[in-house]
């Protein structure tokens, strides 16, 4: 078995093949079985598995002007797309219009004009505005998606799963600012039907998803996380609510069950609220699935229960 010489540690594990030449590596060792290579160019001590280990072995093509845009900028910022990441999934780079766009494989490349999008640095990475993340993978959303996705962009909460703290937040005025900034592109009738619905303050997708499944079932769009008094004290904040007829909605998700600590309190408010005359509809991933019949015939009998 032939020696593999060893590379110099200023590469790094990942690394341009011109970066390894103009440090003496031969060609022969940048073609080395040993590296792989994710991208034309870039080589690797290890393969890729990892969407940030992806979009990592990618920095060493990123130039001047280019920034990424679409899924994969909806995946940096922790934006809620409704497609799972896998590695088959290229890595979306824009430039700007008077560039040619990156067209290997594993890369889908655009044009993006840069007054179009801030860019922003997340460490090492150039990443267009979450807004503009949005924008550029409206095209693949259904209007629901996009709703999910708007609320994201809306919601001040520092609890939403996966959104990074520190992000940029919108107002609707700011969201319908930009979309006529833009003029046309691919899903903007798209967009423009999601803001309508979309609404701020919401701290999950799931509520959103939950929200959306009400209102289309044609009963009265509850209200977002409601603080619920007594004597002026707040004693819980509700998902969803309709507060006049004292019914609340929790979306019970993984880290409800998971965490026991959480779990013994969700038990003890749940208690408190019923004690204060509130019906409490608990619902899961289980309720939201096949057309959520059981789930929306729960609320509706609570409706019904408050109104006569």
């Amino acid at each position: 078995m032939r020696h593999r010489t060893s590379l110099p540690t200023r590469l790094g594990s990942t690394f341009a093949i011109g970066d390894a030449a103009a440090a003496g590596v031969t060609r022969w060792r940048r073609d080395t079985p040993d590296l792989h290579r994710p991208f034309r160019g870039v080589r690797t001590l290890e393969a890729p598995t990892t969407f940030a280990r992806r979009i990592e072995c990618y920095q060493p093509r990123m130039k001047p002007g280019h920034r990424f845009v679409g899924r994969t900028a909806a995946r940096i910022w922790g934006l809620p797309l409704p497609q799972k990441w896998s590695i088959d999934e290229k890595v979306e780079v824009a430039v700007p219009h008077d560039r040619t766009p990156p067209g290997s494989r594993g890369v889908k490349g655009r044009r993006l004009s840069l007054h179009l999008a801030q860019t922003h640095r997340i460490g090492r990475i150039r990443v267009v505005d979450p807004l503009a993340a949005v924008l550029t993978c409206a095209r693949e959303l259904t209007e629901d998606q996009a709703v999910v996705m708007l609320d994201a962009l809306l919601t001040p909460a520092d609890n939403y799963p996966d959104l990074l703290v520190g992000r940029p937040v919108y107002t609707i005025a700011e969201i319908e600012d930009r979309i006529a900034a833009w003029r046309r592109f691919p899903g903007r009738e798209t967009i423009r039907a999601a803001l309508r619905r979309a609404r701020p303050r919401v701290e999950s997708p799931k509520e959103t998803e939950t929200r959306l499944l009400i209102t289309r079932a044609g009963l009265p769009e509850p209200v977002i996380q409601y603080d619920i008094t007594d004597r002026d004290r707040v004693i819980a904040r509700a998902d969803l609510a309709y507060p006049a007829l004292k019914i609340a909605i929790e979306y019970e998700g993984d880290g409800h069950r998971s965490s026991r600590d959480q779990w013994r309190r969700d038990i003890q408010r749940h208690r408190d609220l019923e004690d204060r005359g509130w019906i409490v509809i608990r619902l899961t991933q289980l309720d939201l699935d096949d057309g959520a019949a059981s789930a929306l015939s729960r609320i509706r009998r609570a409706l019904l229960s408050r109104s006569s």
